[in-house]
């Protein structure tokens, strides 16, 4: 498994609509408790903000990296593509 940085350039779709709706969610509660948790508040709020970002926009960078995709086909499977090139 290699990680290929010129993909992680190209932005297309990789995220499905029911990891959104994690992510989003994620994030979210992590935006609402950064503001109560003393000492690592910046953390949460980093990591809360990826979270809703990627959710929000459907795309991934480490997805796209890696060549994973969530997003599932008009068949109803997921197009998960895991090339084996060698």
């Amino acid at each position: 498994m290699n990680f290929d940085f010129k993909r992680m350039l190209k932005f297309e779709h990789n995220v499905g609509e029911k990891e959104k709706k994690y992510r989003l969610y994620a994030g979210s509660a992590l935006l609402v408790i950064s503001l109560f948790v003393p000492g690592g508040e910046v953390l949460l709020l980093l990591v809360g903000l990826v979270l809703v970002a990627t959710g929000y926009s459907g795309w991934c960078p480490v997805y796209s990296g890696l060549n994973k995709n969530t997003c599932e086909t008009a068949e109803g499977g997921s197009t998960e593509n895991d090339s084996t090139e060698s």
